[in-house]
């Protein structure tokens, strides 16, 4: 059985920092594409960032330059550091496996101004 369990979210005022991870089990997480969603009320889901099995990432264009997605194989667990956070991160956020359709229950961000 596959899981993704997300923590790390919480409250922080604007200008903070979180770090959220990621702890998979059920798959071989190593050879995964790996991702972070996040989705505000009354707005889609959008990507946050993604990592590949040979660490090449990709960012949103909204967190480019503040938020950074890495991974430890070792411990099967994925992260996403989210530096100068603004209001409108505030989110809930989503660890998944994309290509696999695997997805985590989601932490909450909010972010005060």
């Amino acid at each position: 059985q596959v899981q993704l369990v997300e923590s790390g979210g919480g409250l922080v005022q604007a200008g903070g920092s979180l770090r959220l991870s990621c702890a998979a089990s059920g798959i071989i997480f190593s050879i995964n594409t790996m991702g972070w969603y996040r989705q505000a009320p009354g707005k889609q889901r959008e990507l946050v960032a993604s990592i590949t099995a040979g660490r090449r990432t990709n960012y949103g264009d909204s967190v480019k330059g503040r938020f950074t997605i890495s991974r430890d194989n070792a411990k099967n667990t994925m992260y996403l550091q989210m530096n100068s956070l603004k209001p409108e991160d505030t989110a809930t956020y989503y660890c998944c496996a994309p290509g696999r359709n695997y997805w985590g229950q989601g932490t909450q961000v909010t972010v005060s101004s």
